[in-house]
């Protein structure tokens, strides 16, 4: 298939013409508009190096909040005091610290000072959210995304303190399942989330979800 080249118009090409590793198109910018247009198609920025490159994988990493599976291990946890959980006390903070997780597989980071100013930007119009563990008055984790409608997309998360990702996660899966979200845009596959719940569906159906969701 042919590789799509974006111009300045905030316009994507469908995403059924995504090669079969989900890449869409490259080029564009990270403006405001472009940024809301690709989420609500399912389509979202992955790059390391310009030109930014867009994708839309199939099948699709999502979870549906009610299936999300909270392990015994976790319970003491979510139940004790050794964390507080915030919502957007600290977005800015949230994503330095994902810019500087390390992940296994991975020589760098996609979230770059391009990224995060264009998701500064979004956070301001409330559209970006961010999640937060503390350990007493210390920041131990947390994650990031964007919220349109009745989907949140989230972009990534990073620990300081064992298990403080996952209490945010937890955390935060279950204010938003309160708040009436019907699915969370996981992206791609990971061990993480899967044990939390999270589960492959096709394209088609996530592109559906978002139709009547966003």
């Amino acid at each position: 298939m042919a590789l799509f080249l974006l111009d300045e118009t905030p316009v994507f090409p469908p995403v059924e013409l995504a090669e079969p590793d989900g890449l869409l198109a490259v080029g564009g910018d990270l403006s405001v508009e472009r940024l809301l247009h690709a989420y609500r198609s399912g389509i979202f920025p992955w790059y390391d190096e310009p030109p930014i490159a867009w994708w839309c994988p199939d099948p699709r990493f999502v979870l549906f909040p009610d299936e999300l599976l909270v392990q015994k291990s976790m319970r003491p946890v979510l139940n004790g005091q050794k964390f507080r959980f915030s919502i957007n006390e600290r977005f800015s903070e949230v994503m330095a610290q994902c810019r500087q997780a390390r992940r296994p597989g991975q020589q760098g980071t996609w979230i770059n000072d391009h990224i995060i100013d264009a998701y500064t930007k979004l956070h301001t119009l409330g559209v970006a959210w961010s999640a937060e563990a503390w350990a007493g008055d210390q920041l131990a984790g947390g994650l990031y995304g964007i919220r349109l409608g009745r989907v949140f997309f989230g972009e990534s998360m990073f620990a300081r303190v064992s298990n403080a990702s996952k209490f945010a996660f937890i955390r935060w899966v279950q204010y938003l399942q309160q708040e009436g979200t019907a699915l969370i845009d996981c992206q791609v596959y990971t061990d993480h989330l899967a044990s939390l719940g999270a589960r492959m569906i096709p394209r088609s159906s996530f592109i559906g979800y978002l139709d009547q969701y966003c």
